[in-house]
């Protein structure tokens, strides 16, 4: 429990830059999820574009992506102003963390290769819908390898610098996509079923 403490005292939540971070975390998530809903039930984005559904999903994917630099961006400049803890500032946390980062990406990067542009960027909100549910890898390791591989790079960052900060913005990271999988999953498993009508 002092552990846990020690790490949290070495957080300063006041930082405009980590105050800034949090809220991209929070926010991108949010932004992706409701506006494949907006497109899908109002067909706003696909409106806007002349009715090329192609067209508006690769915008869409550019706002998602640039958010998602932007966030990450974020993230590293308000870590550089956070304190590192001595009980992080080891090798085995920086050993630890590169692993995860790996690890992380490879997820991230197997499930974007996988799915493509169109299905990483909930294009099946826009009538993009694919044939099969794809059990290969990176989805034959977990369900959602972008939010855990994505969370999993969080967590490296934060355990190699050895920034408590980090570790607090990796659970908030996790948090979010479990609160944004309980509406994504149940709402793109209505669209399959939809489909099938």
């Amino acid at each position: 429990m002092d552990t846990l403490q020690s790490l949290y005292n070495d957080v300063d939540f006041s930082n405009k830059k980590f105050q800034t971070a949090l809220f991209f975390i929070v926010f991108n998530p949010l932004y992706w999820n409701f506006g494949a809903r907006l497109e899908y039930y109002t067909k706003l984005i696909s409106t806007l574009c002349l009715g090329q559904k192609r067209v508006a999903v690769y915008l869409f994917s550019l706002t998602v992506f640039s958010l998602g630099l932007l966030r990450d961006e974020l993230y590293r400049a308000a870590l550089q102003e956070q304190k590192t803890s001595p009980l992080l500032d080891n090798a085995l946390s920086k050993m630890l963390g590169a692993g995860a980062f790996t690890y992380g990406s490879a997820l991230v990067l197997g499930s974007m290769y996988k799915l493509g542009i169109v299905g990483t960027y909930l294009g099946d909100h826009f009538g993009f819908l694919f044939d099969e549910r794809i059990v290969s890898f990176p989805f034959n390791i977990c369900d959602n390898p972008m939010y855990d591989g994505s969370t999993l790079c969080f967590l490296g960052t934060a355990l190699f610098y050895g920034k408590p900060a980090g570790l607090f913005a990796t659970a908030l990271v996790y948090a979010m996509y479990n609160i944004v999988l309980l509406i994504e999953e149940p709402f793109t498993a209505m669209i399959y079923r939809n489909k099938k009508d």
